[in-house]
Parts: C-alpha cells; sequence; structure tokens
C-alpha cells in the first residue's frame, strides 16, 4: 500500500493539509475519528479498555472519554497508564485504519495520507513510504487550539508542552511542511511535494 503518514503538534493545521491533498486526489483518514468511531461502536477495544481501566470509564455500557482521561492522566503512574491505554488502542485504530486505506486504494487513490498526530508513538512510521510533518510557530497554534477547542489558554498551553517538539519532528520526519497561516504557501509547499513524488495528474502538472 502507498500510505503517507501525516504527524505534527496540535495547532500545526493537519486538517488544512488533509483538505488540500483531497483536492488533488488524495483522500485521508484520521486516525482519531477512527478511535472515536471505534469507542461509539463498543466491543473487543471496549472490553479490554475497561478490564485496564475498570468499569467507571463508562456511560451506559460505552466508554465515557472524559472518564478515560480522568482514569489515565494525573496520577503519579501516568506514564504507565498512557502506555497501557495506547496498547489497547492503537491495535485497534491501525487495524480500522489499515483496511479502509486498502479499500480507498483499491478504489483508484494514488496513494492514502494517513493523519496521525499519534503516528510515532503507534510506530506507524514503519508501514509509511514517507511521513510528513506539519509545524506551525507556537502563538499561530495557540490561537488556534483556543479557536478551536474553546479552552483556556492555560490549557492549551499544558496540551502543548505534553507533545514532542518541533525538532523530534524535524529530525524524524521526511518533509515538513510550514504552515503559518497562509494557504496559498502551505499549497504550493504541497504541489511541490506531489510532484516531486509523481503524485500529480497530468492536468495539475500544467496549471
Amino acid at each position: 500500500m502507498r500510505l503517507l503518514g501525516l504527524t505534527g503538534p496540535t495547532g500545526a493545521g493537519k486538517g488544512e493539509v488533509c483538505r488540500i491533498f483531497a483536492k488533488y486526489g488524495i483522500p485521508s483518514i484520521d486516525t482519531d475519528a477512527v478511535y472515536h468511531t471505534l469507542l461509539a461502536e463498543g466491543g473487543s477495544i471496549v472490553t479490554e479498555l475497561t478490564e485496564a481501566f475498570g468499569k467507571d470509564i463508562l456511560t451506559n455500557g460505552l466508554i465515557d472519554r472524559k472518564k478515560l482521561g480522568i482514569a489515565v492522566f494525573g496520577h503519579t503512574d501516568t506514564p504507565n497508564r498512557l502506555h497501557k491505554l495506547n496498547t489497547i488502542t492503537h491495535k485497534y485504530v491501525l487495524e480500522r485504519t489499515f483496511a479502509t486505506a486498502r479499500s480507498m486504494l483499491q478504489n483508484g487513490a494514488v496513494a492514502v495520507l494517513i493523519d496521525a498526530p499519534q503516528l510515532f508513538e503507534a510506530h506507524l512510521e514503519r508501514d509509511c513510504e514517507l511521513v510528513i510533518g506539519v509545524l506551525a510557530d507556537l502563538p499561530i497554534r495557540l490561537s488556534r487550539i483556543l479557536a478551536r477547542d474553546g479552552i483556556t489558554e492555560e490549557a492549551a498551553m499544558k496540551r502543548i508542552a505534553a507533545q514532542k517538539s518541533d525538532d523530534f519532528f524535524r529530525e524524524n520526519c521526511h518533509m515538513i511542511l510550514e504552515n503559518n497561516g497562509d494557504l496559498t504557501a502551505l499549497e504550493a509547499q504541497i504541489r511541490t511535494f506531489l510532484k516531486n513524488q509523481g503524485m500529480l495528474s497530468p492536468t495539475e502538472e500544467h496549471k
């Protein structure tokens, strides 16, 4: 499968990147959305999470994400709890993601973009032909998070501080997209990437 990984810190603009790739005929899969869908569907993932974190994380028989967050974060052993959470959830998310990607490729997609904030934590880079990182300056990321999520600046900064640094993404991604608000410039970077990878259609090549 021709899979392209997309990652980067919160507020960097991965959604905008996905929309531009879609414009050029390359669909994306949002792994966060896959995770939320799996939790809503129930089944084995709910059983495993309940066994790991107790029935207090349930509301009406399904995972309550806020309760799950309380069970995982804010404890002296949070790193261990987070590792346990990721060990359970990543396998289900990847299984569904790969099945969806196979279907997209069978239906004619040149490649599939996997939008995965936790790409490296899930070791998804092993399955991707290339990994693309999208970055933005801190003040821009902060303003995007505040507008998008309706949280306090303090909460947003804690979320930012908990993630990998820009240097990590620059060192571990095959290419970096800079997304500081100019969508024309962002699209130009993506067009250059697609052209270099032979993924532009003949029509787009001559635009």
